[in-house]
């Protein structure tokens, strides 16, 4: 994969086309997610199906949606693994690391920074798994935890998912140190619905050798 951090080409370099409906965009997707973590742990079932449904519909109605007008049109909804309290699960989070700043290159919109700043530790039934927590450097920051798995590129998009991206208010939930990954929420890029978008893949370090047969798979128009 080639693609690098995210963002749609375009002329403007440090400006959104309409600002306005991109803000209503992320106000809509933070509150779907404080929704998740209102209601998941109660009733897990009935909060993932909900989040399925309003997600389709922002996709399919929304200005700001990553599909393009002909996929809006014909759009029947995401193809998700079927729900598996299996791959909810909650983490440790262990800061004590060397925290090492990295850089990409975005193209005509410069340089993105960003830091390890944890290591999640978790277990998916008798497996341990860990995965690195990054910060997005800049004004305000955020939280980004990508990751691939032994699916992707197979049932699930090549360049991997997300779990956490706070900036664009994805939050399953952190506590302290504790840190809530629920897989049945993993979600695809931009980039895998419309190669116009170009998108943060997971770096190596984050590949999982288990296969996190849970929410998105791959995206077919």
């Amino acid at each position: 994969m080639t693609k690098a951090f995210g963002r749609k080409q375009r002329t403007t370099l440090d400006t959104p086309e309409n600002p306005y409906t991109l803000a209503q965009w992320r106000r809509s997707v933070a509150e779907l997610y404080a929704q998740v973590r209102r209601s998941s742990a109660a009733e897990p079932l009935k909060t993932w199906r909900a989040f399925r449904e309003s997600k389709n519909d922002l996709l399919r109605q929304h200005p700001q949606s990553p599909l393009d007008n002909e996929s809006r049109r014909n759009f029947r909804g995401l193809d998700y693994f079927p729900y598996n309290p299996v791959f909810r699960t909650k983490g440790t989070i262990r800061m004590d690391i060397d925290r090492v700043g990295e850089k990409m290159d975005l193209g005509r919109d410069g340089l993105l920074h960003y830091t390890k700043v944890g290591v999640v530790d978790f277990k998916i039934e008798d497996q341990k798994a860990s995965l690195n927590i990054y910060w997005i450097n800049g004004y305000g920051g955020g939280i980004f935890l990508p990751f691939q798995d032994a699916t992707s590129g197979v049932e699930t998009y090549d360049g991997g998912r997300y779990l956490y991206d706070t900036i664009k208010g994805v939050d399953l939930g952190v506590m302290g140190e504790t840190m809530l990954l629920d897989f049945n929420y993993a979600y695809n890029p931009s980039c895998a619905y419309d190669e116009k978008w170009v998108c943060p893949l997971s770096p190596k370090e984050n590949r999982l050798a288990l296969a996190i047969e849970a929410g998105e798979k791959a995206y077919s128009p």
